[in-house]
């Protein structure tokens, strides 16, 4: 059967995308600008977008709004407080632990590390630390030190009201976030209202398969970071660590990368172990515990939390973050994932309308392989050969 000829895109068509190019252009120009002042925006909008379906379902059980609102709001800064509550005092000690043991971890950097490096590369690295050669070092260079103290002054001053700026982000973080909760509602359907109505099917099902989506991700991941982190912070602490609760909480809050946050804790555990009790018994139960963590995220937690609904690679995810990170700051880590995963169905959109295209299909009408297999004839194999 021929297939019906299909049109190429109209100079109206074609207008349009450009537009439509032009618009998103701008749009990420102003992201880049805005970057440092929409961080708290962005934030309290992942935690509105995060509580708005439990205050949907209140609604739905009969509840105002404004009440709903309330209730999620309470919940979520109560559990917020809780976690804090718990969590804080615990990194005071452990970070108590690490002050006082700075000097270990000097000494068996100097005394340890370093002469092994030494010994396998044949570098001399420790008479870079020499206070001698240091001071050497300062007094031939001299006159660069204006230059550095000026630099290191206007970075101190840059983050004196970084801080300040952050300060300010958590502050405005609550009541953003309450606004978000409230409203959201109406954001969607103003954000609706805006797409051309000629498009509102294929962009509803876009934005229904995004949500599912992030939904996966970021409520299944975050799950994920918290279990792990317990879980490597208690077996650490059965191990002995002094350090354990801290190595693990890390760990576990950098998992959300894909071998990342294993890699990390690996190496934090085993230096720990080996400056506290210096022996290979300790390091192979750190081992232990961080072989036994991914064995149950991937087999239990992973599949159960998560699923392969987000459909990212691994590289892809690394990639993205490191993307984030590069063009945006702090703003394009927090959204770096989201949009990757926004992008992921969208190129799988663009995959099916391709194989669907006359670019895909070609010009030249054909005969499916199936229609071989129904008309009971063998199919054409690259030898036979097509007798005029």
């Amino acid at each position: 059967m021929d297939r019906p000829p299909m049109d190429g895109p109209t100079t109206a068509t074609l207008a349009r995308r450009w537009q439509w190019a032009l618009i998103a252009l701008i749009a990420g120009i102003l992201v880049w600008l805005l970057a440092p002042i929409l961080t708290p925006f962005v934030f309290a909008a992942m935690l509105g977008w995060l509580g708005d379906p439990l205050v949907d379902r209140l609604e739905r059980r009969g509840w105002s709004r404004q009440t709903a609102v309330v209730i999620v709001f309470c919940t979520m800064a109560l559990a917020l407080l809780i976690a804090l509550l718990l969590l804080v005092p615990m990194i005071e000690r452990q970070l108590g632990i690490l002050v006082s043991s700075l000097p270990k971890y000097r000494d068996w950097f100097i005394g340890t590390a370093l002469p092994w490096v030494e010994r396998r590369t044949g570098l001399e690295l420790l008479s870079w630390l020499d206070p001698d050669r240091i001071i050497q070092l300062i007094r031939e260079h001299w006159e660069r030190a204006g230059g550095i103290a000026a630099t290191m002054l206007g970075y101190l001053s840059a983050s004196g009201f970084a801080l300040i700026t952050w300060a300010a982000n958590v502050v405005l973080v609550p009541f953003l976030t309450f606004y978000f909760l409230r409203d959201w509602d109406v954001l969607k359907d103003r954000v609706a209202a805006l797409v051309p109505r000629d498009h509102i099917g294929t962009v509803t099902r876009l934005a229904r398969e995004s949500d599912q989506v992030l939904g996966a991700f970021m409520r299944g991941q975050f799950s994920v970071m918290l279990v792990l982190g317990v879980l490597y912070a208690i077996g650490l602490w059965a191990v002995g660590l002094d350090l354990g609760l801290l190595v693990g909480f890390i760990a576990g809050l950098v998992s959300f990368v894909p071998y990342l946050g294993p890699a990390t804790g690996v190496v934090l555990g085993v230096i720990a172990a080996l400056v506290q009790f210096g022996d290979w018994q300790h390091v192979a139960l750190v081992l232990g515990v961080f072989g036994i963590g991914q064995v149950i995220e991937s087999y239990f937690l992973t599949p159960r939390m998560v699923g392969d609904r987000i459909g990212l690679h691994p590289v892809a995810v690394i990639f993205a973050i490191m993307a984030g990170g590069q063009l945006f700051g702090f703003l394009g880590v927090l959204l770096a994932l989201p949009v990757a995963a926004v992008a992921n169905v969208l190129l799988r959109y663009a995959h099916e309308r391709y194989t669907q295209s006359r670019l895909y299909a070609g010009d030249a009408p054909g005969i499916e392989l199936d229609d071989y297999v129904d008309a009971g004839i063998d199919r054409p194999t690259p030898d036979d050969h097509v007798v005029p």
